[in-house]
């Protein structure tokens, strides 16, 4: 969006430069004109350049952000398997017999 409206801003920069080369204007001299329209690209380029780094900085974001969910996926897949196996390794009673651990060893293995 921010690139659309510098390209938008570009064509009106480029408008007003045929425009004060072609009429000129009273109110100011050509030289204060051409030193305004200097001070506007220059002002124009810096804001391309700021958005170009923006754009690099928010696609490096982005790639860390697809290498976080991946890693959030994995994680949570591992922590369902833990969970499941520490739920296959409760006794089923409340007491432990010695019955209910070797049968419990034989379902694990």
């Amino acid at each position: 969006e921010l690139e659309n409206q510098l390209t938008a801003k570009s064509k009106t920069l480029d408008d007003l430069k045929q425009s004060l080369a072609s009429n000129g204007s009273a109110e100011q001299t050509p030289e204060a004109q051409s030193l305004r329209l200097a001070e506007l690209c220059e002002m124009k380029d810096s804001i391309v350049n700021q958005v170009a780094q923006l754009k690099a900085s928010m696609q490096s974001i982005l790639e860390q952000w697809r290498a976080y969910d991946e890693i959030y996926a994995e994680v949570s897949l591992m922590t369902t398997r833990y969970l499941y196996c520490i739920d296959q390794c409760k006794p089923s009673g409340e007491e432990a017999s010695l019955e209910a651990l070797k049968k419990q060893v034989k379902t694990l293995q």
